[in-house]
């Protein structure tokens, strides 16, 4: 039942992250009538809210993209920094909502931001905790306190990739009432701004269900060995 529900998820998750790419190659050929790149579009949205301390570098590497609060830099890839196209607009400015949530200090955004370290460190070692658990979990109490700390550990990511669901969602709404209302879209490339950000937000919905359904299997297997 558990090799399903594994094989099940990383099915799901490889169709999400083809159809992301997919999305993404279609609307990158989708030219921007105001011949903007995703760095002027990500600057422009920064100085209409006022925000000046905010820097937009570029990063290697395909859908990279990501907003970094600790030094306030708007990374974004080679594919979106330097070129026009609907797909860049959504990414940059999907991006720079990640930059208006930090300003206006957005209540998830502060909770997913505390939680970093501690996902760090439970990311680096919690599979090893599990392990070493499963396979002590017959010797005694040792294995059963280390498959606990485990599904403890792994039970902060479960949470950090459902705190990241509704940062994800409300930074693709700000992109896409910015864009429309700035005039970057227009009513004809609009829903396929919409429609690329709809398609990324998949892929942290599904990481979030996959993380849960682990997490309930690590649990049953905790209660089935005691």
């Amino acid at each position: 039942m558990g090799l399903i529900l594994f094989i099940g998820i990383a099915l799901i998750s490889w169709l999400v992250q083809w159809n992301l790419k997919r999305k993404f190659e279609k609307y990158s050929k989708m030219a921007l009538g105001n011949g903007m790149t995703g760095r002027d579009v990500a600057e422009l949205m920064l100085r209409e809210n006022g925000i000046t301390d905010v820097k937009v570098i570029s990063t290697s590497g395909m859908l990279t993209d990501h907003y970094n609060p600790a030094n306030k830099t708007i990374n974004l890839s080679e594919g979106v920094f330097a070129t026009s196209n609907v797909a860049a607009a959504a990414v940059a400015a999907h991006e720079t909502g990640h930059a208006l949530q930090h300003a206006q200090a957005y209540s998830w955004l502060t909770m997913r931001s505390t939680l970093v370290p501690t996902v760090s460190f439970s990311s680096k070692w919690v599979q090893w905790i599990i392990l070493g658990g499963i396979l002590l979990i017959n010797t005694g109490l040792l294995g059963q306190t280390l498959l606990g700390v485990g599904i403890l550990l792994f039970a902060l990511t479960t949470l950090f990739s459902f705190i990241t669901l509704p940062v994800e969602i409300n930074a693709s709404q700000r992109a896409i009432a910015w864009l429309s209302n700035s005039g970057i879209t227009n009513s004809y490339n609009n829903e396929a701004a919409k429609d690329a950000l709809k398609s990324a937000a998949y892929t942290y919905v599904v990481a979030a269900l996959g993380a849960l359904a682990t997490l309930v299997y690590y649990i049953m297997i905790f209660l089935n060995r005691r």
